[in-house]
């Protein structure tokens, strides 16, 4: 079964967008990051040696055309599933024939999963063993984090590709070759369309390649021809053939990102007047909820942080209402969360802090634990120096000692430092007050 085995089929009833997908890296627009030559994947694919991999973006970005691609290089079997329409009886279909094809050809299967965020725990679960033995080699297609939507067990056994939106420049050329192409675009008819036209088409689209496909198509297909026979396209033949996507917010366009843009801001400026009204903005425009929650829990770490851990607990619980409650009535613990955030004390101490550290470990390599650090509670640990030394913090006053628990060469490093707004301006004073520092603590 091969995900593109009727692609010659009734060509002239396919969509463009779907006559034009690419069949090879050099017909490929766009992710030069990700494709590009000499890169990873592009090298992966003409090898025909693929592991495990999820492909994260916006929708018309080329996700299923690098799967095309895939199929079009393989010498594998390839097989397509739908995570809407397929449940966990077809992953075993799926799996038993790869067993079959390895055990008796050995010949790999390539298994695309269109959508893999809408397979259930259970059914990622069921995939797990073949993709980790080797019997299958999973290649997952989502619009959302996958980070959020997918199980750790699978993401620890995939490499994640994040493909971007396309730029109005990529989507006028792909569009200049559906315009001129006369077997699977519109090569064939005498169609009158200006560039400056063309170019409207390719911006308006926003990165979707696809939108822009289907907006061309619609445009030539509806407009008839003139007495000359050619199809005259003008500016306002393709607002009317895109006249729902201008006028509808689109939940992955400029006004998504705009809109949540102002929404962050909003709170991080301490406006809760503003941040409640762009939180109107997207439940009225159809948000996905759940993108809002994330959004909204990231803020309280990344902006609220310590000045005021409560922020990311409420926010935590607005998320779990989203979920279990779902909406309308999920609207009202969102906006409490979001009201609580706008009108906390605010500081960036905390990513400040993981990403200077972050930022260390990865120049500087992991140092080495201390011995009196070590794990000590296995037979022979003592033997090897694990744990000697060790102060126990509760045996002293105040429940603190002071002693090393960085490795030596970090002693003199400060990962965090607390602000002076909120909690913080508690923690500073206290963490002084450990060290003896009585003046600062008094500050």
């Amino acid at each position: 079964m091969n995900l593109f085995e009727n692609l010659n089929q009734d060509k002239k009833d396919q969509p463009l967008a779907y006559r034009m997908r690419p069949r090879n890296l050099e017909e490929f627009f766009g992710q030069k990051d990700i494709v590009g030559k000499n890169k990873l994947l592009s090298r992966a694919i003409k090898a025909d040696r693929l592991q495990s991999l999820i492909f994260y973006g916006p929708p018309g970005t080329g996700k299923t055309s690098l799967a095309q691609v895939i199929a079009n290089q393989t010498e594998a079997e390839f097989v397509k599933l739908n995570a809407v329409t397929s449940g966990v009886k077809d992953i075993r279909e799926v799996i038993k024939k790869a067993k079959s094809n390895r055990s008796l050809y050995n010949k790999k299967t390539i298994l695309f999963i269109d959508e893999i965020h809408r397979f259930n725990k259970s059914q990622q679960d069921a995939l797990l063993p073949s993709v980790e033995n080797g019997t299958l080699i999973m290649i997952g297609a989502t619009t959302e984090n996958p980070y959020f939507e997918v199980n750790s067990p699978l993401l620890s056994r995939s490499r994640i590709f994040r493909l971007e939106k396309l730029a109005a420049e990529q989507i006028f050329e792909i569009l200049k070759k559906a315009l001129v192409n006369k077997e699977r675009g519109l090569g064939k008819l005498e169609v009158n369309l200006a560039e400056k036209d063309l170019r409207f088409i390719a911006e308006l689209a926003d990165g979707d390649a696809r939108v822009a496909l289907n907006t061309l198509e619609l445009a030539v297909l509806t407009t008839p021809p003139d007495k000359n026979g050619q199809i005259n396209i003008d500016k306002e033949i393709i607002e009317d053939s895109m006249q729902k996507r201008i006028l509808n917010y689109d939940n992955n366009g400029d006004m998504h990102y705009d809109v949540i843009s102002a929404f962050i801001k909003s709170m991080r400026g301490s406006d809760p007047d503003a941040a409640i009204y762009w939180l109107a903005r997207m439940i009225v425009s159809g948000e996905d909820p759940k993108f809002i929650a994330r959004r909204v829990v990231i803020h309280a770490a990344e902006d609220v942080g310590m000045a005021d851990p409560t922020a990311l607990i409420i926010a935590e619980s607005a998320a779990r209402a989203v979920e279990q409650i779902g909406f309308p009535e999920a609207r009202i613990p969102l906006a409490e969360a979001v009201i609580y955030i706008a009108t906390a004390p605010k500081s960036n101490s905390v990513i400040k802090a993981i990403d200077k550290a972050v930022n260390y470990v990865e120049n500087h390599g992991a140092a080495s634990v201390p011995p009196h650090l070590r794990d000590s509670h296995y037979s022979g640990a003592e033997d090897l120096g694990h744990g000697l030394d060790y102060k126990y913090p509760h045996n002293y006053e105040k429940n603190y000692v002071e002693q090393d628990y960085l490795p030596d060469e970090l002693t003199q490093e400060d990962f965090y430092q607390p602000g002076s707004l909120g909690r913080e301006k508690k923690v500073r004073h206290f963490l002084n007050y450990l060290k003896g520092d009585q003046a600062g603590a008094d500050n």
